[in-house]
């Protein structure tokens, strides 16, 4: 069982970057956290709609990561939001023993760093739109899942 905790910049450097409004009026870039890994790969911007809410405890069952590029996350409207993130294990899979869970506001986003291990886009208090940056290249390697053995439960 993991515990979930506030999405903090310094936690989650392992994983990627926290993103978040300036406080005064100006601009803040990411750039450094954007990573494209294969140079035939197409910028991608979607939107996606999550419609059904989790309630924590929450199952863990599936793992994604992109291999060769980075992924942001951005909530176009969105109360709280659940990030699940997971190192490498030696076997390539996703290190369950050091898995992390975040709770991300509304007022923040992320970036997956490329070949990042992470659940796939979960809300919590309701359905949420997200604006989603990242490259395809169009092949096997834009996304890979990953069934965990069994499930890892994430409590708040």
């Amino acid at each position: 069982m993991i515990k979930v905790q506030p999405l903090d910049p310094a936690s989650f450097a392992p994983f990627g970057t926290v993103l978040r409004a300036p406080d005064g009026a100006g601009r803040d870039y990411f750039d450094a956290g954007l990573s494209n890994l294969r140079p035939d790969a197409k910028p991608s911007l979607s939107v996606a709609r999550v419609v059904e809410p989790v309630v924590l405890p929450f199952a863990v069952k599936l793992m994604e990561r992109h291999e060769f590029s980075s992924q942001s996350f951005v909530p176009i409207q969105a109360a709280r939001w659940l990030v699940v993130v997971a190192p490498h294990a030696a076997d390539g899979g996703p290190d369950i023993k050091q898995m992390q869970a975040f709770i991300a506001g509304p007022d923040e986003g992320i970036i997956f760093g490329a070949d990042i291990w992470h659940h796939p886009l979960t809300v919590l208090d309701g359905p949420g739109s997200f604006a989603i940056g990242m490259w395809r290249g169009g092949d096997d390697g834009d996304e890979e899942f990953f069934d965990l053995p069994e499930p890892v439960i994430v409590s708040g």
